[in-house]
């Protein structure tokens, strides 16, 4: 029997890119030594994405559609897609086109020697500008020294795993903060690496704001590091040096009583400082506990087109 090829396509307001992708992945999909399905997750777009992915559903039987009851945010389509997913390798990808469909055939050799996970590297990104390039250099640089977890630099959403790789991912990795591209990294197995440019976006612009970069940076490094929880151990044996030089210092250039008006406002102001950044990154963990033990589903799918009997599933 012919092996499967699933690629998992993140859809969120992506009319206008999505003819484009389909038109541009389609012949390379065809031209695969592999079958292929192409699933489709509209993570509640409020544009025709859904209306132009059921046309698509219901002239080409490869291509399936799983509409979320709403936004849940592109790590939980990705998530969904490999759930839903039936073939022997998995790809998760973007609309867009800054992943290019051209990669696909290099993807299934990899797969075909028996890479378990293959991580695609950003060599270069036509639309991003040297602020987003330094920091997501920095991101990364920043992730690796603080995590045991070494990650791959501009490693992006653009990856593939075997079956008994998505396999790990769709039993153990369900938390409701998540880092996915970390994860597929960190199961281990044989793991390839391939190097690709990214092009300009087909159409629309990012769905990632500066707001949305940052709480994802930081949710990321408290998934993987437990480092931040030590600051206060570092902070404070810190402050005692700074306390003991600032006492030192007093008492050797004191003339008749000090007023140290000036050392107390300094210390304090650091050691409040100190304090109140203890508490914001205890504050971040013990959100993302409570985000854990509430167990709510990661996605709950509304609708879905050419998938069968997974009809209405939700992702815990």
């Amino acid at each position: 029997m012919d092996k499967l090829l699933s690629v998992v396509v993140s859809v969120y307001n992506e009319e206008q890119a999505l003819p484009l992708f389909y038109q541009t992945a389609k012949p390379v999909l065809e031209s695969l030594p592999w079958d292929y399905e192409i699933l489709f997750v509209n993570d509640g777009s409020q544009d025709g994405s859904l209306e132009f992915l059921r046309g698509l559903a219901e002239g080409d039987s490869h291509v399936k559609v799983i509409g979320f009851s709403r936004n849940f945010g592109h790590e939980a389509a990705m998530i969904a897609g490999i759930d839903y997913a039936r073939g022997d390798g998995i790809v998760c990808m973007d609309a867009d086109l800054q992943h290019p469909p051209a990669c696909l055939p290099e993807i299934v050799e990899k797969l075909g020697e028996g890479c378990g996970v293959i991580t695609m590297v950003r060599t270069q990104n036509a639309s991003a500008g040297v602020v987003k390039n330094i920091t997501s250099a920095g991101f990364y640089w920043l992730i690796n020294t603080l995590s045991d977890v070494k990650f791959e630099p501009n490693a992006s959403d653009f990856f593939a795993v075997s079956r008994q790789a998505a396999d790990v991912l769709r039993q153990n990795y369900r938390e409701k903060v998540r880092f996915l591209r970390g994860y597929v990294q960190n199961i281990g197995f044989r793991r390839a690496a391939i190097c690709y440019e990214a092009q300009e976006r087909a159409a629309g612009e990012s769905k990632y704001s500066i707001r949305k970069l940052f709480t994802f940076s930081i949710n990321t490094i408290l998934c993987f590091s437990n480092l931040p929880l030590k600051l206060g151990i570092y902070a404070g044996g810190l402050a005692g040096l700074m306390g003991i030089a600032v006492m030192v210092y007093t008492l050797c250039t004191r003339q008749g009583a000090p007023s140290g008006y000036a050392t107390i406002v300094i210390l304090n102001c650091f050691m409040f400082a100190v304090l109140f950044l203890i508490v914001g990154i205890i504050g971040e963990y013990m959100a993302i506990l409570f985000s854990e033990l509430k167990d709510r589903p990661i996605y709950i799918v509304g609708n879905t087109w050419n998938v069968g009997e997974h009809e209405d599933k939700e992702g815990s």
